[in-house]
């Protein structure tokens, strides 16, 4: 593929495909050709061979989600990338290759999938989008048929892009096209809905065509809601949570994070988790990214205490490494967690349907001592491979 001297495309392989009004004026979402990455097809994709025509799949679709607005596809992408885990796990449960790129590969925490028979992901291939910034021309490079993320994350999280950016990658390569779901604290955000992990989740299974998929999993997420009723306790009986980011393996800090909306939150509110720093004068980090130290979380010494940052490593590293460093500490070994054996992870910031099922299971056990499996491993599998 040949770029000029802007490092834009100098063949527009997608200049023929059609976009609709778009919530962002000025971006032109361009469809996606499916000419490139042909690899990432799985056998049980449902869109006809290469060697068959046929009206369905000769017809083009629309998907809409705000920011972006109305987008016309017309062919099913192959390629992709995605903001996060949240919308990667999204993918692998319909079945999909893996994207070729996620904001941070660090943070998509692929040993999840542990808990699926049959169910892996390989990322050693894939790519952080952020590198000290994130470079248009690695976008080009991974030349993706679609790019599941909000836009104005790009241009917000980070300085470095701009609205023209997003039309060139848009106009150029293929459309971006997601919203920012794992947390609801970002100001460029409150002037747009929110989607919900599964409202997400259907949306990505109609950029797809993978519908079928979807509703399997809403079946699943329907039983396993149900499963979770029982199993909470009441309120009084519940522990009080804190839920930190550990800084470092010997943590002095702790970022606090208060319960919320978002995706990232999903196996906490499911479980109705009693928070232990809503009612006190500690500020969420995401409005203050202040720090708390070990004096002041003595002061609230909450039952159990949740620990974000860790997810890269197994229980017992985390037990030899974090939390022997807090029972051999004089301010840490003071607080009734530790004492009790009652520090764990808790869970990365991005769930997908699979991720989220994982989590929300192994946070039952810690908190609430649930043994019984609340969701069929086995029917996930099954979904995954296509097998509805």
């Amino acid at each position: 593929m040949a770029f000029d001297e802007q490092g834009s495309e100098s063949f527009g392989r997608r200049d023929y495909l059609k976009y609709t009004g778009a919530a962002i004026t000025g971006v032109a979402l361009a469809g996606c050709t499916g000419g490139s990455g042909s690899e990432a097809t799985t056998e049980s994709e449902t869109t006809a061979p290469e060697t068959e025509t046929t009206e369905e799949a000769a017809e083009s679709y629309t998907v809409s989600m705000v920011p972006i607005g109305d987008v016309e596809f017309d062919s099913v992408p192959e390629t992709w990338v995605a903001n996060n885990g949240s919308w990667a796990d999204m993918g692998i449960a319909l079945g999909l290759e893996p994207p070729k790129g996620v904001w941070l590969t660090s943070r998509y925490h692929t040993q999840y999938y542990d808990d699926i028979p049959g169910v892996s992901v390989d990322k050693s291939d894939m790519v952080s989008l952020y590198q000290d910034g994130v470079s248009k021309e690695l976008f080009y490079e991974l030349d993706a048929d679609v790019h599941v993320m909000d836009p104005n994350f790009l241009m917000n999280r980070f300085k470095g892009w701009e609205q023209a950016d997003v039309d060139e990658v848009a106009e150029n390569i293929g459309p971006v096209f997601g919203n920012c779901i794992y947390a609801q604290h970002y100001p460029w955000h409150e002037d747009y809905r929110y989607y919900s992990l599964y409202e997400g989740f259907e949306k990505l299974a109609e950029v797809f065509q993978r519908t079928d998929r979807y509703e399997a999993f809403e079946a699943v997420h329907a039983d396993f809601q149900a499963n979770l009723a029982p199993v909470v306790p009441a309120r009084s009986e519940r522990p009080a949570v804190a839920v930190l980011w550990g800084v470092g393996d010997q943590p002095e800090q702790y970022y606090p994070y208060i319960v919320g909306d978002g995706t990232g939150f999903k196996h906490l509110t499911d479980l109705q988790v009693k928070d232990a720093l809503a009612e006190t004068d500690i500020k969420d980090f995401h409005g203050s990214r202040a720090a708390i130290d070990l004096e002041t979380l003595l002061e609230v010494d909450p039952e159990v205490i949740m620990l974000r940052g860790y997810e890269s490593k197994t229980e017992d590293e985390f037990q030899n490494s974090v939390v022997e460093y807090l029972k051999n500490h004089d301010t840490a070994s003071a607080l009734t967690a530790v004492e009790n054996d009652d520090v764990y992870r808790a869970g990365g910031l991005y769930q997908g349907p699979i991720t989220n099922l994982v989590l929300t299971q192994r946070t039952a056990k810690q908190l609430y001592d649930v043994d019984e499996p609340l969701y069929d491993k086995q029917r996930v599998a099954d979904i995954v491979n296509g097998d509805l």
